[in-house]
Formats: C-alpha cells, structure tokens, sequence
C-alpha cells in the first residue's frame, strides 16, 4: 500500500468514530470516562488532529464492542472479497482489484465517454504494465506509436517509454490492468505451455 493509501485509511478513522459514538448515544464525557482517555484526545482523534493508534482504538473496540478492524474500515477476516473503494485520477476511475503490498497490482480502468476525445498528454514513470479491453476502443500512445485496441486485445509495456491511455473514439472504454513494479512483467500461461 503506497502512503496516500495508508493516509486516506488513516483519514477515514476519526468520521468512522464519530459516527460510532452518535449512532450509539454516547458523549465524549462518558466515552472518556468508560475508557480512561481524555475528552480533549478522543475529540482530537475524532476531528482527525491526532492519529489513531492501537492504545487509542483497543479500549473504544472494547466499548463499541467491535473488532478494531472495524475501525479501520479493514475487511473482516477470512472475507474473501475485497472491499477496496474507486480511486478518481485523470478524469478516469480506477477500481483496486488487489490490496498485496508490492508486486502485480490489478485495477478496472474505466475512461467516461466524452464528446471530444481529450489530446494526448504522454507521461512516463517506473513500472510494467499488462491491459486487457474490456469494453470500448482503446487509445494508447506509446512512444511513437499510435495503436486503437479494441475490445479482447491486450497490451503490455515498460512504463518508462512515454505513454498515454484514453478513448479512441469518444465512447466509454473499460480495461483491466496489471500494474508491477521496475521488472516485474506479468506470464500469461496457456495449459500447453505448463505441460511441456
């Protein structure tokens, strides 16, 4: 998880609390007083002036009577499906597939339709990485090289050579993307391929 992910985790603890609290009709006063932390500390970590540590969370689990991972908004255990919100950059929506830390990161791109497909603006950063179109015409800018995808094909590339991801035609387009760091190329196997 890079640091704005850990920051808007971090972020999301203190509304997450406040809600808890009013939900459950309890001040601060009497939360401080059932817990043992002062008022002025729990309105901090409410408000998000102060941040969340396992001495701070442990004792309001306890009087919630929640796992402290509610807290944190972290999926409960042995939940398979991943509970990861959008995250909006570029005026496109990408959809976390996958939570590991380092390696293969996996997302849903979906670019909005629009009525004039946007200039290329080529960017380049360390990294590899592996699209499949979904749904759509792909645009993608690669270096020289201007290349229309549509759906059912798949690209895959060194992101340090500039590039540039949008719609060919306007419409909407929806990809999936694995996203590896600096040499981390993802193998697509076929069942021929494993027996030999």
């Amino acid at each position: 998880m890079n640091r704005n992910a850990d920051d808007e985790v971090l972020d999301a603890v203190g509304p997450r609390l406040r809600a808890l609290r009013r939900d459950r009709g309890i001040t601060l006063a009497d939360l401080a007083a059932t817990t043992g932390v002062s008022e002025s500390t729990l309105s901090r970590l409410e408000s998000g002036q102060r941040r969340a540590t396992l001495e701070l969370l442990l004792p309001l689990a306890r009087i919630y009577d929640v796992p402290p991972d509610d807290l944190v908004g972290a999926p409960h255990t042995g939940d398979p499906r991943i509970h990861l919100k959008p995250i909006r950059r570029f005026g496109m929506t990408f959809v976390p597939l996958s939570r590991r830390p380092g390696g293969v990161h996996a997302f849903k791109m979906i670019i909005p339709a629009r009525p004039e497909p946007l200039e290329p603006a080529p960017q380049t950063h360390e990294g590899f990485e592996w699209l499949y179109v979904l749904n759509g015409r792909l645009r993608l800018v690669l270096g020289e090289r201007d290349l229309t995808l549509p759906p059912g094909e798949a690209a895959e590339f060194d992101t340090s050579l500039p590039h540039w991801l949008g719609s060919a035609d306007g419409r909407a387009v929806e990809l999936l993307i694995l996203f590896g760091l600096q040499g981390v190329r993802a193998h697509v196997r076929t069942d021929a391929q494993r027996s030999s």
